[in-house]
């Protein structure tokens, strides 16, 4: 039996963690303004694992799963999460929208005739868009940077 895909909420002080883990496709929750204890009842209620390098988290009574990140660089906490609950960083590749980190959705080409560059419209045929954010996506260069960003990092794709 398969597990279930890990769900987190990340602490305000990991945005660049937060946005990779988008890119990854990786459920993570993240906001400026949840810290302690906004962060404790986000995790709790939506029963997520709390990604952090506050300390004093670990003085909370009965806390949720609490994974510590342990570096400044988002390469190594990107790697830390990764082997910690073994993600393949290549399953869900590019499937969230990077700022908010909701699923995206297909969306037709003729929707988004007046929200892309012309040149995108007439050289390309996928669009995915946020739900939520509203933010458009495409196959682009960003995609080849975030393959050869996970190279670097020790996961080459298949």
């Amino acid at each position: 039996m398969t597990q279930p895909a890990p769900t987190f909420a990340v602490d305000r002080m990991l945005g660049r963690l937060a946005k990779w883990l988008h890119l990854i496709g990786v459920d993570a929750r993240y906001g400026p303004q949840w810290s302690g204890a906004a962060l404790v009842r986000l995790a709790r209620t939506e029963r997520r694992t709390i990604l952090t390098r506050d300390r004093r988290l670990r003085r909370v009574n009965e806390p949720p799963p609490i994974l510590f990140i342990e570096s400044d660089h988002f390469r190594e906490q990107l790697r830390q999460v990764i082997e910690t609950y073994a993600i393949d960083p290549y399953a869900q590749l590019l499937t969230r929208c990077a700022c908010c980190g909701e699923r995206l959705e297909a969306v037709a080409k003729a929707r988004v005739v007046s929200r892309v560059p012309e040149y995108v419209f007439a050289t390309q045929n996928e669009f995915v868009r946020c739900p939520h954010c509203h933010r458009l996506y495409w196959p682009a260069t960003h995609a080849e940077r975030v393959r050869a960003e996970l190279t670097r990092l020790g996961y080459p794709s298949a």
